[in-house]
């Protein structure tokens, strides 16, 4: 059966801490009769729900895929119809390497009325949390935020030119290809370059880790750093400073 009030909210969860989600995106949940949600959406978010909510996981983390992006695209849209309203909840913000886009897409395409409520995403609120900026003046006039693959699974090109500027390069989901961009960094003569990873990051089991494009993949693997990292190589990691207010595990930058 149809409902008639049947529509679509594409909602950013921000980067994990639940008191980062904006208050459009608490009443979207509220309100949710079905929440389509995905890995890095914490327990406490989803409690926001409706008792009776239908909450479904459509996560995506590595290669564990619970479901295909298609497959995920008609639940958005069968399950807004059956039941009203939908909340697809995504980790960070819907349009920022989240395919959020192809999700609104789909469902407008479908007759569907679709609310888009961007989040904080976890390639400046992660660093911001912890004390590093993405820009800074004297340090650094811009940033990239790029995914560390491409759709074939290779390092992504954009790296390779980020890499060339003396902007602060994010890269999102790039822990198990560190390697090679520290290689790509040392190759043009960036060794000394400050790097920061963080692991869940804004939540309480957050860890940081400090070094330079020639020590942080040992060091990383050393202190055994594992999914989901934000990492970040600039000049303005130098300017982090382990806070008391935020638990978290650092090494000192030589």
């Amino acid at each position: 059966m149809t409902q008639t009030n049947s529509r679509v909210s594409i909602v950013g969860a921000g980067p994990g801490d639940p008191e980062l989600l904006t208050m459009k995106a608490w009443r979207a949940i509220k309100t949710a009769d079905v929440i389509l949600y995905d890995a890095l959406v914490s327990d406490e978010i989803l409690q926001i729900a409706p008792e009776n909510a239908l909450k479904i996981y459509v996560g995506k983390r590595s290669s564990d895929h619970a479901f295909s992006q298609d497959e995920i695209n008609e639940m958005i849209v069968s399950h807004a119809l059956i039941y009203g309203h939908a909340v697809r909840l995504k980790g960070g913000d819907p349009f920022v390497f989240g395919r959020g886009g192809e999700e609104m897409d789909y469902a407008r395409k479908s007759g569907l009325e679709v609310e888009i409520i961007p989040g904080i995403s976890s390639s400046i609120g992660v660093p911001g949390r912890v004390g590093i900026p993405v820009t800074h003046r004297g340090l650094s006039e811009s940033f990239w935020v790029v995914t560390a693959t491409d759709k074939n699974g290779n390092l992504a090109k954009d790296i390779q030119k980020a890499a060339e500027t003396d902007a602060t390069v994010v890269v999102l989901m790039g822990l198990g290809k560190l390697d090679e961009i520290v290689d790509l960094y040392a190759k043009q003569g960036k060794e000394d370059l400050p790097v920061a990873i963080i692991q869940n990051g804004t939540l309480a089991n957050q860890k940081v880790v400090i070094g330079s494009i020639a020590d942080i993949y040992h060091t990383s693997k050393n202190e055994k750093m594992s999914a989901p990292v934000v990492i970040i190589i600039g000049e303005v990691v130098r300017l982090y400073q382990p806070s008391e207010l935020i638990k978290e595990y650092q090494t000192v930058l030589a």
